[in-house]
């Protein structure tokens, strides 16, 4: 066994308790300073903008931009039973799908004139 262990196993309650204190304040202080100084870092690496640190939550920039806002999409096929609406966009629901395996044709679903101009031709 090396020296120190010795010196703590010989150490009572109160003394290593002290000591603990003492050097949990001493890491609590050097944690605090190298968080701020990795935030000055992260800042200047930023562009110079601040960094907001909450309490128990991840550091936000106020750089970030916006989510890109899309214009809304319209519906371009309905589902007749349910009046269940899709854009087009994405994966088929269900209903299509279902349809379209029972021998129905995408353009039968269609919202609009060319929606029902297949219909009167059917």
């Amino acid at each position: 066994m090396s020296a120190k262990k010795l010196e703590f196993e010989s150490m009572s309650l109160d003394d290593l308790w002290s000591l603990h204190e003492e050097i949990s304040g001493i890491l609590s202080d050097r944690i605090k300073a190298e968080k701020h100084e990795l935030e000055k870092r992260l800042a200047a690496l930023g562009g110079g903008t601040t960094v907001l640190a909450d309490l128990g939550s991840t550091s936000l920039s106020l750089t970030e931009k916006p989510r890109r806002k899309y214009p809304r999409v319209l519906p371009k096929y309905r589902n007749p039973q349910t009046a269940e609406t899709w854009s087009g966009r994405g994966k088929r629901p269900r209903w299509l799908v279902a349809a379209m395996k029972s021998g129905k044709r995408i353009e039968e679903f269609r919202i609009g004139e060319t929606g029902s101009k297949v219909r009167q031709r059917a």
